[in-house]
This record gives C-alpha cells, structure tokens and sequence, in this order.
C-alpha cells in the first residue's frame, strides 16, 4: 500500500502531467516525494499551456506561417525573443549536464510568468488596435516563441506539445523531429531587455 499505479494517475491527471511532475524539483542522487499536488500542479501547468495556445489561435489569421521580421520589433517584442533565447541556451546546458530538474523549473517560470503573465497581456492591446503592421508583429513574435518554447518543453511533455506544435503554423512534419531551439546571438537584445 505504499507505492501508486501509474496508469490511474495518468487517467486522473494524464500522462504529460505525471512526467512533468516527476521531473520537476528531481536533482540526481534524491529521493524525491510523491504528492498529488504536484501532479495536479503539472495539470495546471498544462492548462496553462492550452489557454495560451487557444488565444494565439483566436488571435491568427490564417494557418500560414509568418516570418519573424527583426527590424519591426517593439521593444516587448525584443524583450520576450530575449528572455526566450537565453532560455533556450539554459534548458540546453541543463539538458546536457542531466538537471532536468532546474530545466522543467526554467521552463514552467518562462511560460507561467513571462510569456503567459506578461507578454500575451502585453500584445492584446496591440492585437486589438488598428495597425496592422503591429498586429502581424505581434503576431509573427507569438508564434516563434511558443512553437519553439514547445520545442523545448516536449522531452517532458510529449503529448500537449506535439498537438499544439501541430495546431500551430509551423514548418516540418512533427515536433518531434524539428531541430533543436538554438541560441542566436543576433536575439540578444540585452540593452531593450
């Protein structure tokens, strides 16, 4: 009686969220506590993920991918596409030394805190206004966050990531064969971030 079944967590919470939880707070060599919390937690989390998926869905014209044009940014826009790149250059480093812990934790702050709390609150009042130039910038930044973003959070979340990713413009067949989120010195707005 002191162990739990996978297969009735995931059919309570679904698969993404039990790997989710397990991964997050895990550093080698501890032991690591099982809560239910945790697991519903993650299900937020991948709540959270939906939601922002369904508003940059409402907010698109058409299923055409829109190239991201680095002379028309705004400052959010730099903001975010920074804060994206270092994250995607720390995930990597952690990925690589096996803290998969501290990478999950990057990953839930990024898309909880910055990208959901604050640059999707940032874009509605330009993807409500009449310019729209600044709505396809708007646009064009959203997408190449998340769909990336989603790149990064799927060795964990396999599942919510690829129906998203698929739902999404993007280029390729699957997410699970797209190359590797990059860090590109040239998304390095440190002096706008």
């Amino acid at each position: 009686g002191n162990g739990i079944d996978p297969l009735e967590i995931i059919d309570t919470y679904g698969a993404d969220a039990l790997r989710f939880a397990l991964a997050t707070g895990n550093s080698p060599g501890n032991d690591m506590r099982f809560s239910d919390e945790k697991i519903e937690a993650s299900r937020n989390f991948a709540n959270k993920i939906w939601n922002a998926a369904r508003f940059i869905l409402m907010n698109l014209e058409n299923d055409n991918v829109i190239p991201l044009d680095t002379s028309a940014l705004a400052l959010e826009d730099k903001w975010i596409i920074s804060k994206y790149n270092t994250l995607a250059r720390d995930v990597t480093e952690n990925l690589d030394r096996f803290e998969l812990g501290m990478a999950v934790q990057k990953l839930y702050d990024f898309i909880w805190d910055v990208f959901c709390d604050w640059y999707i609150e940032i874009c509605k009042a330009r993807l409500n206004g009449e310019d729209e130039a600044a709505k396809n910038t708007a646009r064009s930044v959203l997408v190449y966050v998340f769909t990336n973003t989603l790149a990064l959070l799927h060795p964990f979340m396999p599942f919510i990531t690829e129906e998203i990713w698929q739902s999404l413009p993007h280029e390729g067949e699957t997410l699970m064969v797209t190359e590797w989120p990059k860090f590109r010195k040239e998304f390095k707005f440190a002096n706008d971030e």
